[in-house]
């Protein structure tokens, strides 16, 4: 999902030097865009306090490659700020939290830390324009829905078609790119396209490629 900007938000000239990350295989987070988060290992809980007693925000990022033993996974470069915007504990010892997206930024040198989990120094020059809500721009959304009802039917999706249809062009494409089930190279491509109708483009081609991959089969299975 995706929202606005909120009084809550910080400010491109406030956001921090350090910043802790969480490494996620095809967990992709864009600005505005909302995700939830089962979070239950200890370092990861470490991070979520910190965090809560801090600035509140956290870098999502993908692992790239395999980790040799003992070491922990390079991460991709770039990845997107989320502010957690409501947590809650669980009897057992977890926390589930809501984070929505604030900023990308390339992730620089990489800090040590004494509580477990991964700290960087973001690089958030290249994207101020992540903290306003973009200008309308031109997606073209019949091509957008034309492949989408192919992939949902294969993927035996049900979907509101009006309801999509009603949807803003950034909460469409945000939800849809964060939701669709892609390979982590095919998140990564996403959160790295530059713009929002650049975003619409990847994403029908990803989407047109997946058909392509199961065939096109399935019934149709959408609500009209």
């Amino acid at each position: 999902m995706a929202g606005t900007m909120s009084q809550f938000d910080p400010k491109f000239d406030a956001l921090p030097s350090t910043l802790p990350v969480f490494p996620l295989t095809g967990v992709l987070l864009l600005p505005r865009g909302v995700l939830p988060l089962n979070i239950f290992e200890p370092r990861y809980l470490n991070m979520v306090q910190d965090a809560l007693a801090a600035d509140r925000l956290i870098g999502m990022t993908q692992p790239r490659d395999k980790a040799e033993s003992g070491q922990e996974p390079p991460i991709y470069p770039m990845g997107c700020a989320g502010r957690i915007t409501a947590f809650e504990e669980t009897d057992d010892g977890r926390f589930l939290i809501s984070l929505k997206g604030v900023c990308r930024f390339r992730a620089g040198e990489e800090i040590p830390t004494t509580r477990g989990y991964r700290r960087v120094r973001p690089d958030w020059s290249d994207f101020e324009a992540d903290l306003t809500v973009p200008e309308k721009q031109t997606v073209d959304r019949a091509a957008l829905f034309k492949s989408l009802k192919a992939y949902f039917a294969a993927q035996g999706i049900e979907a509101s078609w009006s309801a999509l249809k009603e949807t803003p062009d950034e909460r469409l494409i945000n939800s849809l790119a964060m939701i669709c089930p892609f390979d982590p190279p095919e998140k990564q491509a996403l959160l790295e396209a530059e713009t929002l109708c650049d975003r619409a483009k990847v994403l029908t081609a990803l989407v047109e490629m997946a058909v392509l991959d199961t065939g096109g089969g399935g019934g149709e299975k959408a609500k009209q």
